[in-house]
């Protein structure tokens, strides 16, 4: 139950944070906002997972994130029934801090940020969805790739990256979000999009909960093909 709780605690930082600042600081915001820009957001969520990494990685090992514990679990490092209960935990999380932003959102800040929270928290932005679905899926799908790919291999217990670990992985995540913002929003995290789309429907606009589908499929097959591949290239085992 630590374990869990400390992925609940975890994926509750990176999307308080992460959303955060794309809601309060973020994109398109002008004079309403402090206007942190595509790069500030992306740092934001790189930032809290290099934060969380060294609080709660020596506890559950800070996946804080559904496709990276599918990674996890493929590749044969823990339990399908563990990996369930991250999930699980992970998704609570980050509803809880989408409610937080829901609460924050609608106590004196009106107007500009609604609206942002619509479409900036969630996954899915207008550019691509829903009329050019494959586009989208294909960059879910291999921004995933490449983000579990290097949770695999800086983890690794052969030749791992040891202490770096959480700074290489919250700066691999900074680069995903830097590429791949203007294409979908970037989620690669399944978790990180169920909890804004809820609340972004209890505002009125369900089109990201009509589009979560894509935001699980596509980094869930991601994760799948990193683990596949690192099984093919990573480090053989010491005897």
């Amino acid at each position: 139950m630590k374990k869990y709780l400390a992925e609940m605690l975890g994926t509750f930082v990176l999307t308080l944070m992460g959303c955060g600042a794309a809601v309060f600081a973020g994109i398109g915001l002008g004079t309403t906002g402090y206007g942190v820009s595509t790069l500030g957001v992306a740092f934001a969520f790189g930032l809290a997972v290099v934060a969380m990494a060294y609080t709660i990685g020596n506890i559950s090992g800070c996946h804080i994130n559904p496709a990276i514990t599918l990674g996890v679990w493929a590749s044969g490092r823990m339990k399908g029934r563990e990996a369930g209960g991250y999930m699980l935990f992970q998704v609570i999380g980050a509803i809880i801090a989408s409610a937080v932003i829901y609460f924050l959102v609608h106590s004196g800040n009106e107007g500009g940020i609604s609206a942002v929270f619509n479409d900036t928290t969630t996954t899915g932005a207008n550019s691509y969805l829903p009329g050019n679905i494959v586009p989208a899926f294909v960059a879910e799908f291999i921004f995933t790739f490449i983000f579990v790919l290097v949770v695999l291999g800086t983890t690794d217990s052969k030749k791992g990256a040891g202490a770096f670990a959480g700074l290489a992985i919250g700066l691999a995540l900074v680069l995903v979000h830097i590429v791949c913002i203007p294409i979908t929003g970037t989620s690669v995290n399944p978790a990180r999009s169920i909890g804004p789309a809820i609340f972004a429907c209890i505002e009125g606009n369900c089109t990201p909960i009509s589009q979560i589908w894509l935001f699980i499929v596509a980094p869930f097959g991601g994760a799948l093909l990193s683990a596949a591949v690192w099984k093919m290239i990573a480090p053989a085992k010491a005897e």
